[in-house]
C-alpha cells in the first residue's frame, strides 16, 4: 500500500459516526469525504463517501464532528435524509433513491488506505472555513 495514502487506522473508524477528511480529484480544489465503519458479518469493513447530501450538494454529512447516525444509516441534520451506511443509498427523504459518491478504500494490516484512482489523499479534517454558512444551516442570509 502506499503510504501516503493512508487515511486512519481501522480501529479509529467508528461504528457510530464518521472520520472526515480531504481528497483532491485531479484539479487543485480539495473536496472532503467520509469514512464509516460497517459490518459484514463478525468482519468489520468501512465505507467511503464524499461529505455531501444528495438533495443539495453544497450541504455536508459531516459538518466536522462526525456525521449523526441512527439504526446504520447517515443522516443529513439539514434536510432528514437517511443514507445507508453500506451502499449509500437514500432510502428515506427528498432525495430517496439517490446515492452518495463512493470512494475506492482498502484495509489493509489494520489500517485503512484510499485506493480509488479518481482522488488522492490530502489530509485529515475538513476544508478551510471560508465564513459561508451555507454547510452548516440552510437559513439563507
Amino acid at each position: 500500500m502506499d503510504a501516503s495514502q493512508r487515511i486512519a487506522a481501522l480501529e479509529a473508524v467508528p461504528a457510530d459516526s464518521t472520520v472526515l477528511f480531504r481528497v483532491r480529484n485531479g484539479s487543485d480544489d480539495e473536496q472532503e469525504a467520509i469514512l464509516v465503519a460497517t459490518a459484514d458479518g463478525d468482519e468489520t469493513t468501512v465505507a467511503c463517501w464524499l461529505n455531501y447530501c444528495q438533495h443539495m450538494t453544497h450541504i455536508k454529512i459531516d459538518k466536522g464532528s462526525g456525521a449523526p447516525m441512527r439504526d446504520g444509516e447517515l443522516v443529513c441534520a439539514n434536510h432528514g435524509a437517511y443514507f445507508d451506511a453500506d451502499s449509500g443509498k437514500c432510502t428515506f427523504g427528498p432525495c430517496e433513491g439517490a446515492y452518495l459518491t463512493e470512494l475506492d478504500v482498502t484495509v489493509d494490516d489494520g489500517d485503512v488506505y484510499l485506493t480509488d484512482d479518481d482522488y488522492e489523499y490530502v489530509g485529515d479534517g475538513p476544508l478551510e472555513d471560508d465564513g459561508d454558512l451555507t454547510s452548516s444551516s440552510n437559513v439563507k442570509i
